[in-house]
């Protein structure tokens, strides 16, 4: 897969079922070491609360990073359905860490699936999502007097112009979706008159389609 969704912003949600408060906070991380910083600061601002349940799901498709803690409650009963939301949602780059204070009544395993579940899908609604897109890198060389018009003529066609460079001759750091690489190669040349080259320099993901 070239792209997938992930939170437009961080968020925070509330409900309540039967008294107790389930405060759901949703996250945008880059990898787990800052998932994991996510859950020690909502631990520290709630120190009061009974539980600090997390899922997490980190990284591009097809073989993200997914993780789950229940933190003292019944097994299976909160870290599971939250990480249930995560990928039904398809979001990934994300951690949601719900905190609970007890209301004094129990809610049963069929109730603390459906409050945690229910919790990340508010923080989710709170925070919206946004695509991100795997682009190929390409660098083109062309002289100063021609880059201009070039960046101006392949922006107008839909390429992304990352970075421009000035040296000996100007370089254009290009971003172009992986289908995109031979419509790419063909717009060099007509744009060069045939004399212009790109060279592949990696690829990225970045948000946006």
């Amino acid at each position: 897969m070239s792209s997938y969704l992930t939170l437009a912003r961080d968020a925070e949600a509330e409900i309540e079922v039967k008294r107790s408060r389930f405060l759901a906070t949703v996250v945008r991380v880059p990898d787990e070491a800052a998932a994991r910083a996510v859950v020690e600061r909502s631990r520290t601002a709630h120190w009061d609360a009974r539980h600090h349940c997390t899922a997490l799901v980190v990284g591009p498709p097809p073989v993200p990073v997914e993780r789950s803690s229940d933190d003292g409650e019944p097994a299976g009963t909160a870290g599971a359905p939250m990480l249930q939301v995560l990928r039904g949602a398809g979001v990934s780059d994300t951690v949601a860490v719900v905190t609970r204070w007890f209301g004094g009544t129990l809610l049963g395993a069929g109730g603390l699936v459906r409050a945690y579940g229910d919790a990340v899908r508010a923080g989710l609604d709170a925070a919206g999502t946004l695509r991100r897109s795997l682009l190929r890198e390409h660098l083109l060389e062309v002289d100063h007097a021609d880059a201009g018009r070039i960046e101006t003529e392949l922006r107008t066609r839909g390429v992304r112009v990352l970075d421009t460079s000035y040296d000996a001759r100007a370089t254009l750091r290009l971003g172009v979706p992986p289908d995109g690489e031979a419509r790419l190669h063909a717009l060099v040349a007509e744009l060069t008159s045939g004399r212009g080259e790109t060279v592949a320099a990696g690829e990225r993901w970045v948000d946006g389609g």
